[in-house]
């Protein structure tokens, strides 16, 4: 693992990377993170109850259209045609919690690890504005990188996602 911050210039000047020389190779990410509600707002959302709409539903289209503007919210990331967006929600009952998971796909000359934290986090965001109104006190958490794959580095797997 190189210790070298690839986004600074040799005078400490942030800049994007040039990825100019790097192959096109198939890449992919895959992220996920927590929203942690009370129980009668998990009720809600899975009983499609909530009058605002499917929060689900807006929710899978916010992380998808976040994805797709990453570069517009983060500022050296390059512009990246995405072939594949995928958000997809678990309810789990016993921790009272939404899990988001998210993947991005492409055909490129740098990763889509920041496309598929941003689309999680978004629509873990868009999960607590559509219900924010009946449960002030949710959490978003453990926003992380589980795994990705492409690229001269190759390979890379959270911890706990090598099982």
């Amino acid at each position: 693992m190189s210790n070298e911050l690839t986004h600074f210039d040799t005078k400490g000047n942030a800049q994007m990377v040039d990825v100019t020389e790097k192959a096109v190779t198939q890449r992919e990410a895959q992220a996920s993170g927590t929203v942690t509600m009370q129980p009668e707002t998990l009720a809600l959302i899975a009983e499609g109850g909530h009058k605002k709409g499917d929060v689900l539903a807006v929710a899978r289209i916010a992380g998808i259209q976040a994805a797709k503007k990453c570069s517009d919210l983060i500022p050296l990331c390059h512009p990246l045609m995405l072939s594949s967006v995928k958000v997809e929600f678990t309810l789990d009952h016993e921790a009272n919690a939404v899990r988001i998971l998210a993947r991005c796909k492409l055909a490129g000359q740098t990763g889509v690890e920041m496309e598929a934290l941003t689309a999680v986090s978004v629509a873990a965001l868009t999960i607590y504005d559509m219900c924010k109104a009946v449960d002030k006190g949710m959490v978003v958490s453990d926003i992380k990188l589980l795994a990705k794959s492409g690229g001269r580095s190759g390979d890379w797997f959270a911890e706990e996602s090598k099982a």
